[in-house]
């Protein structure tokens, strides 16, 4: 993982303003986002930056919900991010902050704009009010309703407010200007009626701030200094800048950032809830999802995700980040640390037919290779064994070191064997069983051991090996940019997942918690999922072995 402080164009502008002794030289960030679903990998590179920023400047950052939209938010998606936040390894401390904490504040404000001839109540309708804003290249027309008197618009939202008027009926919009190049500009809405219930305020309203006048507001009131958000806002910064400067209150800056667009997948809460509604997934959680907790289930580490936030930086350009640089950190942090297990996923039977029936043998195995320090475990060796059934091929291709008859392999930790035969199912002809000799003097270790065989397997004993259920996951796109077509579902990948029921594991795993990981030798990593219960173990492939993203990099020259 990297250790060093890499710098980007939004610390450039940070120093630059401590220099200048800007906002006292005090560094103040937000993470605010909207509880209408659950967090995703482009959420983990924000949270990243606004609470890494604060940490390395010695500043703070605020978790702040913009809870602005009631019909499409509850308590379930506030808990998650909250939760996420944290597994990801940042904390706000006391600063855990709601922009309904501030709806009458933003209602007052709202009035102050409307004294000031700065607002109005409009009464077309929603797709009136498109009609009117114009197109890019045509300015809009301005409201038949633009020229209320300040005590017609007072009494007018007074009246929304107190909940006289129908949902979407009547909305609050800025006075700015119809004729604008900028669309945010031409008299956007500021508040809109919806008889909604809140997950915080209950009923108490029923006309709601827009996200882009609440969100300057907030920022304000909670004395951000840098506002970071992603470029789709850039847009919108006039207006953040518009609503702070019309009513004359502390001003924060906003600074737009390329937000994350991840190979194989999709990074809109929309149509991830598309995805969880329609059954195309398990749910939010679903290991193939890139939401935080996805990547949590399957077995993601918080560094690993920490230390691929880092690597891809922070740009102003879009850009596609090539999935298998975030297997590549998992890959990365867990080859140091998980432990090295046998798992067989497609059994195959072996019988050594002269190894005693009695006898079993306690073999020493390491642990971790990469860490010596994580020490050694027994493994039982007993007379009846399973390797995997692609392990053994009964007319063997050419370059195949594996078993096949007549051949030889060592077991891992333990002895070199031989397939002296074969047996087949009477009826399908399919390899069932192995009969192998093993060299008692082959034993993994021995000072007298000095035969030399090509091939090297990993098996469990019959008799201690504990069944488990493998689920593999795959990418959930076939296409490397889903949203290139009309409709992006149409690129998900029919094999996505593939669960294997027939597995066994070493004995050791049977006490494993769920959340354990492991490397299960020449498979790939692993982790033990919380549907494991009554002694059935279940487990998630993070990743396969093969590190797509290492041949990339050494193909481009790179480290």
């Amino acid at each position: 993982m990297s250790n060093t402080t890499s710098t980007n164009f939004i610390k450039n502008i940070i120093n630059e303003d401590i220099k200048n002794n800007k906002n006292d030289g005090r560094v103040h960030t937000r993470f605010p986002p909207e509880p209408n679903g659950y967090l995703h990998i482009g959420h983990a590179k924000s949270i990243c930056l606004n609470f890494g920023i604060a940490q390395e400047y010695g500043g703070l950052c605020n978790l702040r919900f913009d809870d602005t939209n009631p019909s499409k938010e509850n308590v379930e998606y506030v808990e998650s991010i909250k939760s996420d936040v944290r597994w990801l390894g940042f904390d706000w401390d006391d600063r855990l902050y709601y922009a309904s904490d501030y709806f009458e504040r933003l209602y007052e404000y709202a009035v102050q704009l409307i004294k000031a001839g700065k607002a109005y109540v409009c009464d077309l309708s929603a797709e009136e009010i498109r009609e009117y804003r114009g197109t890019l290249t045509e300015p809009g027309k301005e409201s038949p309703y633009r020229n209320r008197s300040v005590e017609e618009n007072l009494d007018l939202f007074e009246r929304m407010r107190a909940g006289e008027f129908s949902d979407g009926s009547r909305v609050l919009r800025a006075k700015i200007d119809m004729a604008s190049p900028n669309l945010n500009m031409r008299d956007p809405v500021l508040y809109r009626i919806q008889r909604a219930k809140h997950h915080r305020t209950g009923d108490k309203w029923c006309i709601y701030p827009m996200y882009d006048y609440a969100h300057p507001l907030s920022d304000s009131i909670e004395g951000v200094t840098h506002s970071i958000c992603t470029c789709e806002f850039e847009d919108h910064r006039p207006l953040y800048d518009w609503v702070l400067d019309a009513l004359g209150v502390y001003h924060p800056q906003q600074i737009e950032f390329a937000r994350l667009n991840l190979s194989h997948t999709v990074m809109s809460k929309r149509k991830l809830r598309l995805l969880v509604e329609e059954g195309h997934v398990s749910g939010w959680d679903d290991p193939r999802m890139p939401t935080i907790s996805g990547l949590r289930r399957r077995g993601y580490t918080p560094e690993a995700i920490r230390d691929f936030c880092e690597r891809i930086g922070v740009a102003k350009a879009y850009s596609i980040v090539n999935i298998a640089m975030l297997e590549h950190c998992i890959r990365e942090d867990l080859n140091a640390r998980a432990p090295r297990v046998m798992a067989v996923l497609r059994p195959l039977k072996v019988i050594i037919d002269n190894y005693p029936e009695d006898r079993v043998e306690m073999l020493e195995a390491e642990n971790n290779p990469e860490n010596p320090a994580m020490g050694s475990r027994q493994v039982p060796f007993s007379r009846v064994l399973y390797i995997e059934r692609d392990d053994f091929r009964e007319d063997p291709p050419k370059k195949f070191f594996r078993l096949a008859p007549g051949r030889e392999v060592r077991l891992k930790h333990a002895y070199i064997i031989k397939c002296e035969r074969v047996v087949k199912d009477e009826k399908t002809g399919e390899v069932v069983e192995l009969h192998c000799t093993y060299d008692p003097q082959t034993r993994s270790g021995m000072s007298t051991e000095t035969r030399k065989v090509k091939g090297t397997l990993h098996w469990v004993s019959a008799a201690h090996a504990v069944p488990a259920e493998v689920r593999l996951y795959d990418h959930l796109f076939v296409k490397e940019n889903p949203e290139e077509d009309d409709d992006f579902r149409k690129n998900l990948h029919p094999n996505s997942l593939e669960i294997l029921d027939s597995c066994l594991v070493e004995p050791g795993l049977a006490e494993a918690a769920p959340g354990s990981r492991y490397q299960f030798l020449r498979q790939g990593y692993f982790c033990l999922d919380p549907d494991s219960a009554d002694g059935k173990l279940v487990f998630n492939r993070i990743v396969s072995l093969k590190d797509t993203w290492a041949k990339i990099q050494k193909a481009q020259g790179g480290k």
